[in-house]
């Protein structure tokens, strides 16, 4: 059977863009250290988020010098903080985010950087960050969660360390005196 060498030439084609396809899916999932959903941030109980010791009182958690962790809830339509309040971190600082959802699946995508994770109930996304440069940056919702989908957005403020303070703490007294920290022997002895 004589197969013309056009269609020889389809065929080839066709193979090397198959190739090129699996190529590049391995390349994203080894080269570029694209990852998956999975349980590294651990799971909490969506419907019980308020009694979370984290989740439910979110916000930004100072938890070493220059280090914080911010709690976010995403929730039809918007991430709390974020919508009605704007996250403030100070620039030159690492933050970790912490995302979960009470309700149905959200996306959590900061534009401007590389923040992009799916946010699922029950399931934490843990996404750490170093924000260099003083500026607002806007969150978006990048999976459809119903009609007001298009509305869900948030703004994460990166201040100057000198107009960042204790306020935009959910635990203004955990470093509080930088100078003179408290470890457990210390305490143990006070309460001695």
């Amino acid at each position: 059977m004589e197969i013309h060498r056009f269609e020889k030439l389809w065929v080839a084609l066709s193979l090397l863009l198959i190739v090129g396809f699996i190529g590049t899916v391995t390349y994203g999932a080894v080269g570029a250290g694209v990852k998956m959903v999975d349980e590294s941030g651990g799971t909490v109980d969506a419907n019980a988020l308020n009694d979370h010791p984290r989740f439910g009182e979110p916000g930004t958690y100072q938890t070493g010098e220059n280090e914080y962790e911010v709690y976010v809830v995403a929730r039809q339509f918007l991430f709390e903080p974020g919508t009605n309040e704007p996250i403030r971190v100070p620039a030159g600082s690492t933050v970790t985010f912490h995302i979960t959802s009470s309700d149905v699946i959200h996306g959590f995508e900061v534009a401007g950087t590389n923040i992009n994770a799916m946010v699922i109930p029950g399931q934490v996304a843990d996404v750490t960050v170093r924000f260099e440069e003083t500026r607002n940056y806007g969150i978006i919702c990048h999976e459809y969660c119903g009609a007001a989908h298009h509305t869900m957005e948030g703004q994460i403020q990166v201040v100057p360390q000198s107009e960042f303070s204790s306020a935009d703490l959910q635990n203004p007294d955990a470093f509080a005196d930088q100078n003179d920290p408290v470890d457990d022997a210390d305490a143990e002895e006070e309460d001695n």
